[in-house]
């Protein structure tokens, strides 16, 4: 099984950085707007549609606050086609004004590592770009997610 690890460092206090990812029901509003159009919760089972209309649904396996730990398997609409799937995303403090996201992701099949690891990195700048700006607008950081792990 492939498994990409990709790290960011994110010039936002690690809280705000975790309250935005932690968010699950508001993808589209905090974490990637412009590149997803909505988010629905359904359950245990998010539903991102993107701006192309693809939808992609995603099992949330756990919501962990003292870890600063999500961990999530896209189910359905993976592109590309994975038969497997299984994600997290991790912030870690470099200091209080700073923080780093790191994103693991484990898939199959192994072939389709490198265009999943394109898209991770890609994905990984636009929500830097994001949380960044909400940060130096003052945002206050929301607690819409869930807590503890689902």
């Amino acid at each position: 099984m492939a498994t990409i690890r990709h790290e960011i460092a994110i010039d936002a206090p690690p809280q705000h950085i975790w309250d935005v990812l932690r968010d699950i029901g508001a993808v589209h509003e905090r974490l990637l707007p412009g590149r997803v159009a909505d988010t629905a919760l359904d359950g245990e089972h998010r539903l991102l549609t993107f701006l192309d209309g693809h939808v992609i649904r995603e099992r949330i396996v756990s919501v962990d606050d003292d870890l600063r730990r999500l961990a999530y398997s896209v189910i359905e609409g993976a592109r590309p086609a994975l038969t497997h799937h299984h994600a997290s995303f991790e912030v870690r403090e470099t200091d209080s004004r700073t923080g780093r996201l790191i994103w693991t992701t484990d898939l199959l099949p192994d072939e389709r590592a490198p265009e999943v690891r394109i898209r991770i990195e890609y994905g990984a700048a636009e929500m830097k770009r994001a949380i960044e700006a909400a940060a130096v607008r003052g945002a206050s950081p929301g607690a819409a997610g869930v807590s503890g792990t689902v």
